[in-house]
């Protein structure tokens, strides 16, 4: 919200002025926006006393409400009541979380023009691993995750966006493998899983390619077709004004008349974190509806103890024109 990269408390008030209490006061200069920049070190360090002093400089009516995110922990809910005495101390699971949670749902045009140059980067990497997996100068999921690493970099990249997750023909099975990586050999016969994303200014990319190294058998041929049919039915499925549940369960349904179940929601908001709103999960807890200005991932999967895993996963703009895919994932033949 205030552009601040690193550990900082942030106060918003309803007379919409912000005050901003980082810890690494220089960074803040360069990097963060708000109305007011207030060291940490000027509270002694301690988050119960910038509470207490901020709330008193802003002259609040006796018991005016201050509200806390939902992920604070009971105790600490419960030291900020004493702290501020005279004062409500609300933590609600549908209050101000939920409203930044959809102001970052919606992106707002610099941010999309930060997905198109991310969504770039992201293509020239997928070109290069294609290209370098084939001439097999990228042998071992370590090879692969490595590269990813120093590449982006090279591109501006600050990192990734999440720990990569490189899964050989022996470890595709699990949808998130574990350890995310080893040394082990990846895009040998059978199907390998990379799952990856690069943060740009802040923000990431999450996507997935499966590589399929023949002969295959009957079962992982079917599954890449099915992973394939699964992704394309979700493009055509996305418009705005749709419920998100319905893209989820439209795939789902697909899954489930081919005799397949995915194991895993269809897919996810991307922003500041690899995991954001809107959730394209058929759960009925499910309430978004698709609107312009929403980046999201489509990423079909199947698994199999034996077979291995397929994933397809790609990043999604929906915008008042339509459609339009910002990476170009896939599944590659070797």
């Amino acid at each position: 919200l205030s552009g601040m990269p690193s550990d900082a408390l942030l106060f918003l008030s309803s007379k919409r002025k912000s005050i901003l209490v980082p810890w690494d006061l220089t960074m803040a200069k360069v990097m963060a926006t708000a109305d007011s920049v207030i060291p940490f070190n000027n509270f002694n360090r301690q988050t119960e006393k910038a509470l207490r002093e901020i709330a008193s400089s802003l002259n609040l009516a006796p018991a005016a409400k201050v509200e806390v995110s939902r992920r604070t922990p009971y105790p600490v809910f419960l030291t900020y009541k004493k702290e501020l005495k005279g004062l409500t101390v609300v933590c609600r699971k549908h209050g101000i979380d939920a409203r930044v949670e959809h102001g970052r749902a919606i992106k707002d045009a610099d941010e999309i023009a930060r997905y198109r140059t991310i969504a770039g980067i992201t293509n020239e990497l997928i070109d290069l691993l294609e290209e370098n997996v084939r001439s097999g100068l990228l042998k071992t999921e370590t090879d692969v995750a490595l590269f990813i690493e120093a590449e982006g970099r090279k591109r501006g990249c600050e990192g990734t966006g999440f720990g990569t997750l490189a899964a050989g023909p022996q470890r595709s099975f699990g949808i998130h493998a574990f350890p995310p990586y080893t040394a082990g050999a990846f895009a040998t016969q059978g199907l390998s899983i990379l799952d990856f994303g690069l943060q740009y200014e802040g923000y990431t990319s999450d996507v997935t390619l499966t590589f399929a190294r023949e002969p295959l058998s009957d079962l992982q041929e079917t599954m890449l077709s099915l992973v394939q049919k699964a992704h394309d039915l979700a493009i055509s499925t996305i418009k705005k004004g749709v419920k998100a549940i319905s893209v989820g369960a439209a795939v789902d349904d697909f899954f489930r008349d081919a005799g397949k179940t995915m194991p895993h929601n269809l897919g996810h908001g991307i922003g500041l974190e690899a995991h954001e709103a809107p959730s394209l999960r058929n759960r009925d807890d499910n309430t978004w509806i698709l609107a312009p200005g929403m980046i999201f991932t489509d990423e079909p999967g199947l698994y199999d103890e034996a077979a291995g895993g397929c994933r397809l996963e790609d990043d999604i703009l929906l915008s008042n024109s339509g459609v339009e895919v910002l990476t170009k994932a896939r599944i590659i033949r070797l």
